[in-house]
């Protein structure tokens, strides 16, 4: 794996540039530790330049001084400063564990551990919960050395609540601010570990995707969000909407860190079958800057171009860059949105597996807190005031009323139904123009916190998601104050591929600002 050169980083850089000491007054992240990778410090603390311990510590001060604004974070890790201790230690003595040694990691507050940390999904009902052992994605941070810095905010319930739901709001937490501009939505359900990894609250965050809560958020944030394919990771230990669709994934500053932050997640875990079927996908994620060179990147317009002419113009600039890259541009390369050929399979079956997996995890996970849907339901009616001050759980209900049956037949039909939609649309775009790859806008630049985004723009997501197939965001550049993100498609098991176009992309146009916490208007 290719990574940027090591920058020379001191504790007395550290103590300067804010991050050992309360953040300067326009709190934009110190411009070299935004701008440098996992391996950068990696070499720095090898070098004795820094310790897990000093990154760790500065992390937390961000955090204190930043989240009152943010709402980014649900909690630090009380044992997160002794976990640095100990991977100094290791590190004095040549026994690091892996590639992700002393790195503090936030994890979405929907992702089990078995310590001192709540897991919620966002809803005050799950405060007692208590999981008796850490998700498979946890083992796998944790044993690769990675230092579990706090869990994020996020869409209560992964945004399967109401279909009035606020991206970012959790009973838990409350809202969620896009730290580029406070007004703007920053998309969800994974939106505080978006924002957490713009701001610099960590170095690098996990997210979780049902449809789009990777992809929106990191594009709303000038991060990079990695939605792979069905069971790249593991889902085991992760509070679920549905298996069919759920996949845990990176959210960084850079590709380097998000590949190589992948490359520790992924694995075969025996609890998902997903996640065994999936190990045979190549994990070489070898990030080549000539990646892009002869492949031929279909260009998807449709539904996306001409509806803002800022992102337009941030488009038509990518296009322009990946021929400059070699790539053989191929327009009219368009997806068939899906939304409502696929809508009368895809609904139904989402509340069978939402009543099914739901239930499964709430009965199964020790704690004092509702072990059902209709217990949940009957919760948030009785906490009107914290839980729905601004929408209901019409979700909820809906999925009560299903039988939660996977093995009807009925059942079977709608999701075979609906992933096979999703994967023709991609997969007959790809074949019939012989492409690596499609390209196309990830959304619309922010829309303002009480107001939808522009129901012209067809989801960019949805395809991917019920197919089961990779989406990965990269920063593309800038509509006012506001990120613009650009997604690379493919198809199943594309992942390792999608990465390297995505970091050739992004080391020839280098898109991402810092934020600047610009106030509500």
């Amino acid at each position: 794996m290719r990574t940027t050169s090591l920058k020379r980083l001191s504790v007395a850089a550290l103590t300067a540039a804010g991050l050992l000491l309360p953040a300067a007054a326009d709190a934009s992240p110190p411009r070299f530790l935004d701008q440098s990778t996992i391996p950068d410090l990696q070499r720095a603390m090898d070098h004795r330049q820094l310790t897990s311990e000093q990154l760790t510590r500065g992390y937390l001060r961000r955090i204190e001084e930043l989240n009152p604004k943010l709402h980014a974070v649900v909690q630090t890790n009380p044992d997160a400063l002794a976990a640095a201790k100990e991977s100094d230690a290791r590190r004095r003595t040549h026994s690091s564990r892996g590639a992700l040694e002393g790195i503090p990691v936030l994890l979405k507050e929907n992702t089990d551990t078995a310590d001192r940390q709540t897991t919620t999904a966002g809803s005050t009902a799950m405060l007692g919960s208590r999981p008796a052992k850490d998700a498979f994605l946890v083992q796998r941070l944790r044993a690769a050395g990675a230092i579990v810095l706090g869990k994020a905010n996020l869409s209560e319930w992964s945004n399967f609540r109401s279909g009035g739901q606020i991206p970012g709001w959790s009973g838990v937490a409350g809202q969620t601010r896009n730290p580029y501009a406070l007004d703007r939505s920053p998309c969800g359900s994974s939106s505080g570990s978006a924002v957490a990894a713009a701001a610099g609250l960590a170095t690098v965050a996990i997210g979780t995707e049902t449809d789009g809560s990777i992809v929106c958020p990191a594009a709303a944030t000038s991060t990079v969000g990695v939605k792979t394919s069905l069971g790249v990771v593991s889902r085991t230990g992760v509070v679920p909407i549905t298996a069919q669709h759920d996949t845990p994934g990176p959210i960084a500053r850079n590709v380097t860190d998000a590949a190589l932050t992948l490359s520790v997640l992924a694995g075969a875990d025996p609890a998902d079958p997903a996640s065994v079927a999936a190990s045979a996908m190549p994990k070489d994620f070898h990030l080549d800057r000539n990646a892009l060179r002869g492949k031929r990147i279909g260009v998807w317009r449709k539904g996306h171009s001409g509806i803002d002419q800022q992102a337009d113009r941030v488009f038509e600039s990518t296009v322009h860059t990946l021929r400059s890259l070699g790539a053989t541009v191929v327009d009219g390369a368009d997806v068939e949105d899906i939304s409502w050929s696929v809508k009368p399979d895809l609904f139904p079956a989402l509340l069978t597996e939402f009543k099914h997996d739901l239930n499964a995890y709430l009965s199964a996970t020790p704690g004092n807190h509702p072990r059902n849907l209709s217990e949940l339901i009957a919760y948030n009616d009785q906490h009107r005031d914290v839980e729905m001050p601004l929408f209901d759980q019409s979700l909820l209900i809906e999925a009560n009323k299903a039988d939660g049956n996977l093995t009807d037949q009925t059942y079977r039909r709608h999701r075979a139904a609906a992933t096979g939609i999703a994967q023709r649309s991609i997969d007959d775009v790809l074949a019939s123009k012989g492409l690596d790859a499609i390209v196309t806008l990830s959304g619309l630049p922010a829309s303002p916190l009480d107001r939808p985004g522009d129901p012209r723009f067809l989801s960019s997501t949805r395809n991917t998601s019920v197919a089961g197939y990779p989406n990965i965001t990269v920063p593309a550049g800038f509509a006012g104050p506001l990120p613009v993100g650009i997604s690379f498609l493919g198809t199943k098991y594309h992942d390792a591929q999608l990465l390297s176009f995505a970091y050739a992309y992004e080391q020839a146009s280098p898109a991402r600002q810092a934020p600047r916490y610009l106030p509500a208007a």
